[in-house]
């Protein structure tokens, strides 16, 4: 096997060495040869070329960051903790299942940012496919709808706008257009996870009240044993059911974007 594999490498170094000879290194006449790919690269004569492949890279990098640009400045996010809420309060494992969820919060997303999308295409994304627009106005256009959603939905609490703009040692702005976009998405962020977080305390307390009847009751039976959670979950399931947990939750996280 050795002998193999001594001739069979040396039958390999003239192929490679043929193969280096023919991708030899950059020309006066074709640039870069890349083996195997029928490809020439050409460095760049001016400013406005290199410009270019800088505006396509950061293209590729917003493409790429698309989804969780589009869950941290939508209402994606105070839909998807709320959900992970109750089904940590229901003490549910695997039911429903994540996926189920987040396609949930999906949906119900595209439901209440429906109005600001519409507004984005219509004024926005229409007039720049008919070359009515530059690509500057088109970002205008894009920001502005999502910039006056999210100012809204942090109407009368901007704590979080203040922290932002001090840590980025800014003048206090007169009005809501002097809030940078960089400023205005962590201060919406924050202020998304503080409204789910206050929503998830009050979807815990009925629940906790039922695991601690459950817990008291085993442990004055002195069934010490068994753990409260099997016998808790039934009893939470029932009151879910009872109450139309779902149709609740869901009108009330509606409610709170309107």
């Amino acid at each position: 096997m050795k002998k193999i594999s001594i001739l069979l490498l040396l039958l390999l170094i003239p192929v490679a060495a043929g193969f280096g000879q023919e991708a030899a290194g950059p020309t006066a006449d074709t640039g870069i040869n890349i083996p195997f790919i029928d490809l020439t690269i050409h460095p760049a004569e001016n400013n406005q070329e290199v410009a270019l492949s800088l505006q396509l890279l950061i293209l590729l990098a917003v493409l790429t960051l698309s989804p969780s640009i589009i869950i941290l400045t939508t209402s994606f996010l105070r839909i998807a903790v709320v959900f992970d809420f109750i089904k940590r309060a229901l003490s549910l494992q695997q039911v429903p299942p994540g996926q189920v969820l987040m396609g949930i919060a999906l949906f119900l997303t595209v439901f209440i940012m429906w109005p600001t999308f519409s507004n984005i295409y219509e004024n926005a994304f229409k007039p720049f496919a008919e070359g009515e627009m530059e690509i500057e106005e088109l970002y205008d256009g894009v920001a502005g709808p999502l910039r006056l959603f999210m100012y809204r939905q942090m109407q009368g609490s901007h704590g979080s706008i203040q922290l932002f703009m001090r840590l980025s040692n800014l003048p206090k702005p007169a009005n809501f257009s002097e809030v940078p976009t960089y400023v205005l998405i962590p201060a919406f962020v924050l202020h998304e996870l503080t409204v789910a977080f206050k929503i998830g305390i009050l979807l815990f307390v009925p629940f906790i009240i039922i695991d601690m009847v459950v817990a008291s009751t085993l442990m004055s039976m002195g069934m010490i044993m068994l753990p409260p959670i099997m016998i808790s979950l039934p009893f939470k399931l029932i009151l879910f059911v009872l109450v139309d947990g779902w149709y609740l939750i869901t009108q009330q996280v509606v409610a709170s974007f309107l």
